[in-house]
């Protein structure tokens, strides 16, 4: 299973920017999906996840400014970020767990990260 992210970029503060995450490969099944993100010389930390009943979770950090949602059909993931700050300044990476097959349950995987830069 491959995580491809997009989206990121360059913002002002206060600005907003939408990341958009696509699960591919042969997959029944995807249990939860969700963004982390890892600032420099910090560990990573999460962002918000949402389950694939529609329970969504999110960091303290975020809450009431980004938004998680999911398209189950499309095995696809996005994060409306809104009112950024620097300190949202971070490599976001999308994640996926309990990614199931049609034979067997597969560990955890990561996207590779895309650049969130919120500029003072």
């Amino acid at each position: 299973v491959q995580l491809q992210a997009s989206g990121g970029g360059l913002v002002q503060a206060g600005g907003s920017l939408r990341l958009f995450c696509a699960a591919s490969g042969s997959i029944s099944r995807i249990d939860v999906m969700g963004w982390y993100r890892q600032a420099p010389g910090k560990q990573r930390e999460l962002v918000a996840t949402v389950t694939s009943g529609g329970m969504t979770i999110y960091g303290d950090s975020v809450k009431g400014r980004f938004t998680i949602a999911r398209d189950i059909a499309r095995n696809t993931v996005s994060l409306q970020m809104n009112s950024l700050k620097p300190e949202d300044t971070a490599v976001y990476y999308c994640h996926a767990g309990g990614i199931r097959t049609m034979s067997q349950l597969l560990f955890p995987s990561w996207g590779q990260g895309t650049q969130v830069t919120v500029s003072s």
